[in-house]
This record gives structure tokens, sequence and C-alpha cells, in this order.
């Protein structure tokens, strides 16, 4: 348990300095050698838990998706589900994203599914992963007789193909005024996907 222990510690170490490093300059530019001077680590060290670069963009992947949980977690823990959901759908639509993650980083690993299988895979699991997640959410609410929705999967899936092609959109618009015109629209189309009134929308 204790190796066990070590090793994950390490990696994630390891994971968070790539991240760092990737941040300022770009993926393509990170190495081995650079994350293990972050580290003060011989560079062998770096290699004997991550053996190829592959592996330790699978690692960021994975930090990306524990990052991007924060998103499904309510600042009040007793909050109901409803307020949970809408609170979810606010944050979902909104800039947290890139507090969690930088874009920067987003965008460069998804560039990577054209060129890596591996890579395609993992980013697929993540998208699907976020979509299990809103959906459990709104199954909940349904349950409950607090949403009327049809079916929580397909809303879910819809409600982030809103947001994919929202965020894309959004990041090229730097005027806030326009930014928030257009967020706001979108969030209003995820609402009616639920029947939620669209004045709940933060």
């Amino acid at each position: 348990m204790g190796r066990k222990s070590l090793k994950e510690d390490q990696q994630k170490r390891i994971i968070e300095a790539f991240y760092q490093i990737a941040k300022n300059e770009g993926i393509e530019n990170t190495s081995f050698g650079k994350v293990a001077k972050e580290l003060d680590m011989h560079p062998s060290l770096v290699v004997h838990y991550f053996s190829t670069k592959e592996e330790m963009l699978i690692g960021l992947i994975d930090f990306i998706i524990s990052s991007y949980e924060k998103i499904y977690i309510p600042e009040n823990e007793s909050i109901d589900p409803l307020n949970r959901l809408i609170e979810v759908l606010n944050n979902i639509f909104s800039r947290k994203w890139d507090s969690y993650i930088d874009d920067s980083i987003f965008y460069n690993c998804f560039a990577l599914i054209f060129r890596n299988p591996l890579i395609k895979f993992k980013f697929k699991e993540m998208h699907l992963l976020l979509r299990e997640w809103l959906k459990n959410l709104i199954q909940e609410c349904m349950d409950k007789k607090l949403i009327d929705c049809a079916e929580a999967e397909l809303a879910s899936d819809l409600i982030f193909v809103i947001s994919d092609g929202a965020y894309y959109f959004l990041s090229m618009i730097n005027d806030q005024a326009d930014y928030e015109k257009h967020a706001k629209r979108y969030k209003i189309e995820a609402f009616k996907i639920l029947g939620l009134n669209s004045q709940l929308i933060l």
C-alpha cells in the first residue's frame, strides 16, 4: 500500500509540473528534462513513472477530468437536488472551466485526438463522464418530480452539445457585454430542455 501511495503521489507531482510547464510553454515544448528540472528530480525518475510522453499526456487528461469534477461540487453541501442542478448548469455555462484548467491546455490536448487514437479515446471518455455526471443529477431531479424532462441522458447530451459549441465560440469574444448576451442565450436554451424557468439563470 505504501509503495502504491508513493507512486501515486510522485505521478501527481510530475503531472502538475507537466501542466505548469505546458501552460507556460505549450505541450509541444514540454519535455522530461524540463519536468525533472522543475521538480529538482533526476530525469530517469520521471521516466520511471511515465515511460513515454504519451503516458504523461494520458495522466494530464486524467488530471483535467479530476479538475473539471469541481464544476459539479456545490458551494453548499446541503443544497437540494434542484438547486444543485441549477448551480451546475450555471457553472457549465460560465468561465469556471478555465479557472480549473487553462483553456490553452485543454485545446492543445484536444488537437492531439486527430493524430493519436489513445488520446482520442481518453478525450471521448472524459466527455462521456461529464455527461454521465449531469445525467445522474437530472435523473435524481426527475425521480423526485422536481423537473419535467422526458429523458435524462438525451437532455444531458444536448446541454453539453450547446455548452461545447458555446464555449468554443465565446472564447473568441473579448467584449464582455457581447459575451454575456450570447452566454445567456445559450443558457436559456439549456434550461428549456429541462423545463426550467430562465429567471433561475445567474
